[in-house]
């Protein structure tokens, strides 16, 4: 009788392991799904969830910036383990407080794929862009900037702010730095005394005018003074811009010999989809950050019998080819400048053909190509948005 007790319970005790062992499977299964439903691209979302089993109880930890996503997979966890307990954190985190924006306050800040400064440069965000803050590490900050790019940014990188403050940023008159490179003055009487460099797109708050000067303000209520003629009020520059392939194509030749950085998103360098946005952006434009997400924008363009249909201005996208048992793998993008001429980051800025006869052929490129896309007829649409319509350029985030 005894023997037969211990293999009954023997047999329940197995069979309750593989019951819980089922449910896991289960429950991580759901947690790829929802995963891939809600957030499958991780540049642009949050969602680190994992299963933990601690004293016999089993709970989700993690965190993510999608509350639906949340939610859903809380609710479909429970209807498999109704015991199972919510400990995902919902960012952006709440020791933040209020203070869960940000503005740029160096004229380029780095952000990195993890928070330490010898990680990966993941992309970079010029001074006066605002940002979402979601929360910090050991100095550092995960932000997410207009583009939608989600990365670790060093608490020198912003002034945190609360919304209240952000609005006033936003609403307040600013200039916008339109020289490739200078500085920012401490006097309009010794230029040798410097507050910060500046580079092209950096956006400062208008204080007042100095002669040949605009006295400014950074985020952190530093201020300076920089020349007018390498700088001009931001509203007035946004209404003149009218953006078409000529102007697209005569921008991207300003950038002429500039080197290659991976991450790199301003004109002291830049890799080849941070030049593209950098490019659209001094038209107005902003772009999704990497050229893989750049692809699925704007109008496709159909080049399945050469290339007569490209206009300037048409993003070319570079890489490996779909075939058997490989997917495609966009890796490259280029900006089609006419006459089978594109310009591209690739070691630095430079130009290449198509046209198999000239000396700036690039065969590798050619058989690399993969399609081209239209971005100035698809404004506000697939991840293209005009800087007065991005919500965080007008503090809707």
């Amino acid at each position: 009788m005894k023997l037969k007790l211990i293999y009954i319970l023997l047999f329940f005790s197995f069979y309750l392991f593989a019951q819980e062992k089922t449910n896991m499977d289960i429950l991580q299964n759901k947690i790829l799904e929802i995963k891939n439903q809600f957030a499958p691209d991780k540049r642009v979302a949050v969602f680190e969830i994992e299963i933990t089993v601690e004293n016999d109880l089993i709970s989700l930890t993690g965190k993510t910036n999608l509350p639906e996503a949340k939610n859903k997979l809380m609710e479909i966890s429970k209807e498999i383990t109704p015991e199972i307990e919510d400990k995902i954190i919902t960012l952006p985190s709440k020791d933040l407080g209020e203070k869960i924006y940000g503005i740029v306050n160096l004229s380029v800040a780095n952000i990195r794929s993890k928070p330490n400064h010898p990680e990966e440069l993941a992309t970079q965000a010029l001074l006066g862009t605002p940002v979402k803050v979601l929360e910090n590490h050991d100095g550092f900050y995960r932000v997410q900037t207009p583009d939608g790019y989600i990365a670790w940014v060093d608490e020198d990188g912003i002034e945190q702010v609360n919304h209240t403050e952000l609005m006033s940023w936003l609403n307040s008159k600013k200039i916008i730095y339109l020289a490739d490179f200078g500085f920012l003055y401490k006097s309009t009487a010794n230029t040798k005394e410097r507050v910060s460099d500046l580079v092209l797109g950096d956006i400062l708050k208008f204080v007042g005018d100095e002669g040949e000067f605009y006295k400014v303000e950074f985020p952190d209520a530093r201020q300076g003074y920089v020349e007018k003629s390498f700088a001009s009020d931001f509203d007035g520059w946004f209404k003149s811009i009218n953006a078409d392939g000529e102007k697209i194509t005569s921008t991207a030749e300003t950038f002429m010999g500039i080197p290659y950085l991976w991450g790199g998103t301003s004109a002291k360098a830049m890799d080849c989809s941070g030049f593209t946005k950098t490019v659209y952006f001094i038209n107005g434009i902003i772009l999704p950050r990497d050229a893989s997400q750049q692809v699925h924008s704007g109008e496709l363009v159909n080049t399945e019998n050469g290339f007569n249909d490209l206009q300037p201005g048409d993003l070319l996208f570079f890489g490996r080819k779909a075939s058997e048992g490989k997917p495609e793998k966009v890796t490259h993008v280029a900006i089609y400048k006419g006459n089978l001429e594109y310009i591209h980051a690739s070691g630095r800025i430079k130009i290449n053909s198509f046209d198999q006869s000239k000396d700036n052929y690039s065969k590798y490129r050619h058989s690399s190509f993969i399609r081209a896309k239209r971005i100035l007829t698809s404004l506000n649409k697939n991840g293209i948005s005009s800087i007065s319509d991005n919500k965080f350029y007008t503090g809707d985030f």
